[in-house]
């Protein structure tokens, strides 16, 4: 017999898809209302959309040969309507951890939901790494030789910047994206009212220089950092550090006090480049994830 563990776990679940029949019969029609964001910390975020659909984008899990683990579990399992992943990569790929009724895996085009559209935009993982901690790319050739550059890399360094509309608000999950798409990547994008972009004093993804090429180049209203180290969830040697020396070089910084917050396109029509900071706050029982790992 095979490994019954292998693939998606959807037919292991008691769930159903009911929710989603009463929503096709009541929720497709959209308009201005207010959107929640939950943080679920790395890189993944929960959008609550006014008729309350949601929508999980990029949980995350242990590399699957737990060599090199960068969670002290892996992501809890959480129920939502929709979950979508911006590329191959285990610290965005863990759909299967998912209660969903729709996984979208690398989505490319468009889909459409109630009051929600979800647009993947397809481009390339960042792979300069000459201002990160450590040279990922060297790393890479040296010992996998795998050349990561693109065009012609392998799939996992394959990315979709993924584009969520709903409540009025246009937000632009980043992801792990190349700050220097092609043009036609930027006209894709448009407006841009929120944008989650990842940032941590490593340098990691993206270097402090090309963050802010991109901030200038979308003005967006609110830029909201993930993908930083947070020293409950995230393990050191994932070599991720915290956000805080970047903050140092910003201004207009709301500092969250909780993992959940709610925007109003009406409240964002004079904001520009603020950035609101999530810290060591996320939006699932940290606690009770910990004992579990146990």
């Amino acid at each position: 017999m095979g490994n019954i563990d292998a693939g998606l776990s959807g037919w292991r679940m008691a769930s159903n898809h009911n929710r989603m029949m009463e929503l096709q019969r009541t929720s497709m029609n959209g308009g201005p209302g207010s959107v929640n964001l939950d943080y679920y910390g790395s890189s993944a975020f929960q959008i609550t959309s006014p008729a309350g659909i949601t929508l999980m984008i990029d949980p995350w899990r242990n590399h699957p040969t737990r060599k090199w683990d960068w969670y002290f579990n892996d992501f809890p399992i959480t129920k939502v309507d929709i979950g979508v992943s911006s590329h191959a990569h285990f610290d965005h790929d863990a759909l299967h951890l998912l209660d969903a009724h729709v996984l979208l895996d690398r989505l490319i085009g468009t889909y459409n939901f109630g009051d929600i559209k979800i647009t993947g935009i397809a481009d390339k993982h960042a792979t300069d790494s000459s201002a990160a901690v450590y040279d990922f790319k060297r790393i890479i050739k040296e010992f996998d030789n795998i050349d990561i550059t693109p065009p012609n890399n392998p799939r996992s360094w394959d990315h979709c910047l993924l584009l969520i509309e709903t409540g009025g608000l246009r937000i632009l999950a980043w992801g792990d994206n190349r700050h220097n798409p092609p043009e036609e990547v930027w006209d894709a994008i448009g407006k841009v009212d929120i944008v989650l972009l990842p940032i941590d004093d490593s340098q990691h993804v993206i270097s402090f220089p090309h963050a802010k090429e991109i901030i200038d180049r979308l003005n967006a209203a609110i830029i909201i950092p993930h993908h930083y180290y947070i020293f409950d969830i995230t393990v050191r040697q994932s070599t991720l550090q915290p956000a805080e020396k970047w903050l140092e070089t910003q201004k207009n910084i709301v500092r969250l006090m909780v993992g959940s917050t709610t925007y109003h396109p009406k409240d964002l029509i004079d904001v520009k480049n603020r950035i609101d900071f999530f810290g060591d706050h996320v939006a699932f029982d940290k606690k009770k994830w910990l004992n579990e790992s146990n």
